[in-house]
């Protein structure tokens, strides 16, 4: 294994790891910008308005997404695996 063997796994664990975050994150800068604009439109200024939408968006993304995330993760780990076997 050389150095750009290792640059290549570093690279694709970094992007591996940023598909699996990338739902709940968009869902939640979403979710977060529709209700700052209620909030301003309104002057609402309730902190539990905040979180909890948030939170139930969060969860119903990572729900919806889990098979997406757990195929990306189980791939790049048959990647790793197979890197590991070849080494010898």
């Amino acid at each position: 294994m050389n150095e750009a063997d290792v640059l290549e796994v570093l690279r694709s664990g970094i992007w591996t790891v940023l598909l699996i975050a990338a739902p709940p994150l968009v869902i939640a800068v979403l979710v977060g910008v529709a209700i700052s604009l209620v909030q301003a439109l309104t002057q609402v200024q309730e902190m539990t308005l905040t979180f909890v939408p948030k939170i139930v968006a969060i969860l119903v993304t990572t729900v919806l997404a889990l098979p997406f995330m757990y195929s990306s993760l189980a791939t790049y780990a048959e990647r790793l695996s197979s890197l590991i076997v070849s080494v010898r």
